[in-house]
């Protein structure tokens, strides 16, 4: 284990299941709450003010998905310190001191709006350092973090479509029940985000807006968000390979200022139980690689 991983002591896990019962693995790639004592010295923020960025209790929430039968893994690490959603070099060249990789990604939409894969801000654009960092810095989180993430979560999903011949990654998230507008429209309770029907089978994203609906919530779909770059770049259905973006608005299960669990967080949480199960019954035939010629 490199230096960078034993200040997390573990950086992210996986909790497997005694028995797997089918090809789905839920994911919390947000949710980390351990922050190294140096990063709080470098950052110009308090620590109330960096987890703005968490997905809050998101890990603990999806937790008996695994109890069911179902893989989970999580990060312990913090997304404002590296951010997995992310391509591997989305950085901001205004940020670093030294030079970044020729192949580094300096124009996407996510760094110009200070969300890279090393963050600038937090919350409503607030800058997290009253400094640069080094290029060093960035890739020592990057090599360190990032990609030991991928290659776990690769792993996993992999052997899932091995054993049964398909698999389904649930990308879990959550959202502000509020960004602040004057104007703004109550936000629905969860949000679906499947790449606009490319990063899934239909059947995977009706199944979970079905059953979301049957508990009485309000749904949206791809709006505001259709999921970043783990849905895009883990789901292939014509390999077999689906992945959808969970959107969870924090008003229904935590207490936003206090950063605390509210009352209704356990019936969320075995609400999550209840949609795995869902998904597993999806029939297998309806999840495998197909062919265009098929169609």
């Amino acid at each position: 284990m490199s230096e960078i991983q034993d200040e997390f002591d573990p950086p992210f896990e996986t909790v497997e299941p005694t028995q797997c019962r089918g090809p789905l693995l839920f994911n919390s790639p947000h949710s980390g709450r351990i922050y190294p004592p140096e990063f709080l010295q470098t950052s110009r923020l308090d620590l109330a003010t960096l987890r703005r960025s968490e997905d809050s209790f998101v890990g603990e929430l999806i937790e008996g998905v695994a109890a069911r039968g179902f893989p989970i893994m999580r990060a312990h690490f913090p997304r404002c310190y590296v951010d997995v959603n992310r391509e591997p070099y989305e950085l901001d060249p205004r940020m670093f001191d030294g030079r970044l990789p020729s192949f580094a990604n300096t124009r996407s939409m996510r760094v110009a709006g200070g969300l890279g894969t090393v963050a600038r801000v937090v919350g409503d654009a607030q800058e997290i350092y009253d400094q640069r960092i080094s290029v060093g810095e960035a890739l020592r989180r990057i090599d360190g973090l990032y990609k030991p993430y991928h290659r776990m979560l690769r792993r996993v999903f992999m052997r899932l479509q091995r054993d049964f011949g398909a698999a389904i990654l649930v990308d879990c998230h959550s959202m502000p029940s509020s960004t602040g507008g004057r104007d703004e429209r109550p936000r629905a309770d969860l949000v679906l985000g499947d790449r606009y029907g490319t990063s899934c089978v239909a059947v995977v994203a009706e199944t979970v807006e079905e059953c979301l609906r049957g508990f009485g919530y309000s749904v949206s779909r791809n709006k505001p968000y259709a999921g970043g770059f783990i849905t895009e770049h883990y789901g292939n259905p014509t390999t077999g390979l689906h992945a959808i973006q969970l959107e969870i608005n924090r008003a229904l299960y935590m207490d936003e200022r206090r950063y605390e669990r509210s009352a209704s967080f356990a019936r969320l949480a075995g609400e999550f139980e209840v949609l795995a199960e869902q998904l597993a019954a999806v029939p297998i035939e309806e999840l495998r690689p197909y062919r265009a010629a098929a169609e």
